[in-house]
This record gives C-alpha cells, sequence and structure tokens, in this order.
C-alpha cells in the first residue's frame, strides 16, 4: 500500500534542513559526495536529451533535489519504503522528480517503477548498506537489466575495506574530517527520529513507518566493499571502482 498522506511543503522544509544536518554527523563532505556523483552523471548523461535517473533508497529526496537542479533535461524515479521520508521527498522536491513506493532487493520490485524502456543511470546515497548480501545480488541483477550499455550505478557510501587495519585507518580519518568541519556535534540519527516521533501531526506516517519496517541484518554496517565489486561484476557490469574516497567514504561507480 502506497501512503497518499501530504506534509505542508514549509514543515518538510524545516524537517528535511535537520535531516541533512543529521546527515553530516556521519558524512562531513555529503555535500561535496553529492557533488561528485553529480559530476558522473553529467558526463555519462552528455549524450542524452531526456535521461532517466533512479535514486535507491532515496530518503526525503536530498540527493534527486540536487541532480535535478544539476541536470534540467533529466527525469528522476525516486524510489524508498519509509511513507514519512516519501511525504517530506514529495513536499520539496521539483516536479522532474516523482517517487515510488517500492522495497529494493526483493524479487519484482522494478514492477511498480512504471518505466517505459531502459535507463541511464542509477544512484544512491547511504543506503545500500542496509541491505543483505542476497538483497544486494538481486538488486545489482536487476539493475543490470534496467540500466542501457554505457549507463552507470553511482553509489556513494561508507565501504568496509576488508583489510581490517586499513579499514581501522578510514575510520579515524572519517572521524578526524568530522571533528575539522565541525560537525559532530550535530543532531545525529537517534535524536533527529526522536524530535519526529514527538511530532503529533506525523502520527499516521509513522505509524504507516512502524507497519511496513523489515528488520535487516546488517543493522547499517553493510556488506564489505569486496562484496560490493564481487556482486557487480557478477551482475554483469563490465567495470567497477571508485571514483572519489575520503576515509571509508567512497563513490563507487559500476558501468553496464
Amino acid at each position: 500500500m502506497t501512503s497518499t498522506d501530504v506534509v505542508e511543503p514549509a514543515v518538510a522544509t524545516a524537517w528535511l534542513r535537520r535531516w541533512d544536518a543529521q546527515q553530516e554527523h556521519y558524512i562531513a563532505d555529503r555535500e561535496l559526495r553529492f557533488t561528485v556523483i553529480g559530476d558522473v552523471l553529467a558526463d555519462t548523461l552528455s549524450q542524452h536529451s531526456s535521461p532517466t535517473v533512479l535514486d535507491l533508497g532515496c530518503g526525503p529526496g536530498s540527493l534527486a533535489t540536487r541532480l535535478a537542479d544539476r541536470l534540467p533535461a533529466a527525469h528522476f524515479v525516486g524510489i524508498d519504503t519509509d511513507p514519512l521520508l516519501l511525504a517530506f521527498a514529495r513536499a520539496t522536491a521539483p516536479s522532474a522528480v516523482r517517487f515510488v513506493e517500492a522495497r529494493l532487493g526483493v524479487p519484482g520490485w522494478t514492477d511498480s517503477l512504471q518505466l517505459n524502456g531502459k535507463v541511464q543511470a542509477a544512484v544512491s546515497t547511504t543506503a545500500l548498506h542496509w541491505l543483505s548480501e542476497d538483497g544486494l545480488r538481486q538488486l545489482y541483477r536487476d539493475l543490470a537489466d534496467l540500466i542501457e550499455p554505457g549507463g552507470v550505478l553511482v553509489d556513494g557510501d561508507h565501504f568496509v575495506d576488508d583489510q581490517p587495519r586499513l579499514h581501522e585507518l578510514q575510520k579515524v580519518v572519517r572521524r578526524d574530517r568530522a571533528r575539522r568541519q565541525g560537525v559532530i556535534e550535530n543532531e545525529d540519527w537517534q535524536q533527529w527520529w526522536a524530535a519526529v516521533e514527538a511530532e503529533e501531526t506525523f502520527a499516521d506516517l509513522l505509524a504507516q513507518r512502524r507497519e511496513r519496517a523489515v528488520p535487516s541484518d546488517n543493522h547499517g554496517v553493510g556488506a564489505r566493499l569486496d562484496v560490493h565489486l564481487k556482486l557487480l561484476r557478477e551482475a554483469g557490469f563490465r567495470e567497477v571502482g571508485t571514483v572519489w574516497q575520503s576515509g571509508d567514504d567512497r563513490v563507487l561507480v559500476a558501468v553496464r
């Protein structure tokens, strides 16, 4: 069932501003990450007059909104399961973005997208780490079918290195970068959601969110980097690698 609850744009904008600050608590270079994703898309889509881009796990639409502003010829499809975040997204995103409620990585998730043919790209930011390895395998296979040859999947996230000492050093770099950027004291995930839960006007959306929640085996940790690379290549992506990195924060690109 798809939520149709409406949030006033001014209210959604205020909560989205808090969301962005909350995310920077964990991703000091979040805006730079978005810019890098946009760089990859701008180059990939430069020969297309009206490209379609999927935003996987779009949340409240922070990434899709920025990309739509930068790439006005593109059409975006934001995909998520969270009715509250999708309500914020629908209230604030430009008309070039439409939103679909679907659960990534389960068989048949693409049926609800209402696409006309292939897409030119898919993007994601701080979302796919919630998927299990089996969910990622399904997702990457489906994306390999959806994305046209030469198109890309661009994923910004924290990727766990399979080398333990390097992984620890990458976390040190991320922590020290956050301290220098002054985002350590930002509202965190738990505080943001506690504040949302206290808003009576969101009661219906929050009830829907609880009904649709699916426990995650990963608890937000995610598969290791080498697992992502292996699954992407097995799915049929011909080139896979990192185009930008700060600590364990990477922008990973897979070329179809």
